[in-house]
């Protein structure tokens, strides 16, 4: 985060700008010690929060859309006139400021009090609903269907004994040691309460009487609903090696999980990282953060070549070998006998800590064994309505027809798995709002963000414009000509406009 001790940026907007000082749509300045950005949207004027309520990140910096702003580095949506998160990441709104104009000069002076966000009425609201997972779109349903003025019951049922936590930061800044534990949680444990969200911790749901309309849980109680959103997730796939059940070897899912890591990596010399993905490479740089030795072995010829494509691929490796993570590629552990990692080259690695990252798979059982049709993940419709009308599925296990790749697809993001929670919670509303967002998602290594919009399985091309090695690019995945997605690093508003592109691509 920012200096605190930082004075405020720009000029002070309670003394008045003028046109010539505000010739862009954003302008930062403050009022007093809140920073404040001015931000010109067609003839109206709105001055807002100057930082976005995910990981605080520059507004001025983002992108106007309409009535909307977009932050450059999570894509996070603010309404300028109410100030509400209109897209996660963020969940909490940004406060507005009254506009004044004098003469030629734009004064802000007074913050207005929080607008209530703007809600349809529901068309058809059910008395009860349950939520099946603790993530991001369990927790993000929840949250939305509060912000909807939902008056009914809702109970949400967790297998995790944490409440809902910021799981991206369990790889990055918390392992790291640069993000404190208390800077986890979504919400503080009291807005439960609060919200009247009956959140149960460390409950299993063995089934679903879909004729009956209720579930069952392990301990053997029947909660009746009238809306089931079933947000599962995935759990981290565990290689079936011989050691790989001891205390040192971990998966990287949940809380437990990240803080069972960081308990070893106190006084570790070395660890062993399973698997070149993004969570395992996010781990490795994390661990080089703490001092610790990190060796990656992956069975890939290059990190993360199957989604950002060779160069990229090249480049990430690169980053990670400057801050001295060594390699093994092509190679994989066969057995874990103590503190000694066998490859299956026949190399020997001695480790403190084995990390295994080597992928997910989605919960179904729970779906299977209630007899929705199942392809890959939970069949859905646009609407995340399930094979079984009044049952949803969102975040990890949902397969949903992306009209942006034109293809039914599962992604595991955190960011999608969010808005996906939102839009079924205004769907179990009655509201019919397709899901259409353009999938996002971001990661992390060491000072280096990756950012990137859509999704190719595929492509015949990659067209790179400026330099990936200089930290500076922006890459389109293209198929017969058409971009599917792009990555980019340090090129935020072009990420965003990317996104907006994609968007637009449906209304023609």
């Amino acid at each position: 985060m920012a200096d605190q001790q930082a004075p405020p940026a720009g000029p002070d907007l309670s003394k008045g700008v003028s046109p010539s000082e505000f010739a862009d749509e954003t302008l930062l300045g403050h009022v007093g010690d809140d920073e404040v950005v001015l931000v010109r949207s067609g003839s109206e004027i709105f001055a807002i929060g100057a930082h976005c309520t995910h990981y605080h990140g520059p507004l001025a910096e983002g992108l106007v859309t309409g009535e909307g702003i977009r932050c450059p580095w999570h894509h996070a949506c603010f309404d300028l006139r109410t100030g509400e998160a209109t897209r996660a990441p963020a969940l909490s709104p940004v406060a507005v400021w009254k506009v004044e104009l004098e003469g030629d000069r734009v004064f802000v002076r007074e913050k207005r009090e929080q607008p209530r966000p703007q809600v349809k009425p529901a068309t058809d609201a059910p008395g009860k609903i349950v939520i099946v997972g603790g993530g991001a779109a369990g927790f993000a349903a929840a949250e939305m269907l509060r912000r909807q003025d939902y008056r009914g019951s809702i109970v949400m049922l967790s297998s995790d004994a944490a409440a809902p936590v910021d799981r991206p930061n369990l790889s990055k800044d918390y392992l790291a040691g640069s993000a404190p534990e208390d800077w986890l949680p979504l919400r503080p444990d009291d807005f439960y309460t609060g919200a009247k969200i009956d959140l149960r911790l460390k409950t299993e749901v063995t089934s679903i009487d879909v004729n009956a309309r209720h579930v069952v849980t392990a301990g053997g109680e029947t909660i009746p609903y009238d809306r089931l959103l079933l947000a599962t997730g995935a759990e981290p796939v565990r290689l079936p090696i011989p050691g790989a059940d001891q205390p040192h070897v971990h998966v990287l899912r949940s809380l437990a999980d990240s803080r069972a890591i960081i308990a070893l990596a106190d006084g570790a010399r070395r660890a062993v990282v399973i698997g070149a993905s993004f969570i395992g490479l996010e781990a490795a740089a994390s661990l080089r953060a703490r001092n610790v030795e990190v060796h990656v072995v992956g069975l890939e010829q290059r990190p993360m070549e199957r989604v950002l494509g060779p160069d990229m691929g090249d480049f990430v490796r690169a980053l990670h070998e400057e801050h001295g993570v060594i390699f093994h590629l092509g190679d994989t552990v066969t057995a874990i006998d103590g503190k000694r990692a066998t490859l299956k080259s026949g190399g020997v690695i001695e480790a403190d800590i084995v990390v295994v990252g080597v992928g997910v798979r989605p919960r179904l059982g729970l779906a299977e064994k209630a007899g929705l049709a199942i392809d890959r993940g939970v069949t859905v419709d646009a609407y995340l309505e399930t094979s079984v009308p009044g049952i949803y599925a969102a975040g990890d296990i949902a397969r949903w027809p992306d009209p942006h790749s034109r293809e039914n697809i599962r992604i595991e993001h955190w960011v999608v798995a969010e808005r996906q929670g939102q839009t079924a919670a205004r769907n179990m509303l009655g509201q019919r709002e397709p899901f259409d967002a353009v999938p996002f998602f971001w990661s992390q290594h060491y000072d280096v963000p990756i950012n990137y919009v859509g999704h190719a399985e595929k492509w015949d091309e990659i067209a790179v414009d400026g330099n990936i090695a200089g930290r500076d690019c922006l890459l389109q995945y293209k198929c017969n000509g058409r971009v599917l997605a792009v990555a980019s690093i340090y090129r935020d508003v072009a990420s965003l406009e990317a996104e907006l592109a994609m968007e637009k691509a449906l209304l023609l």
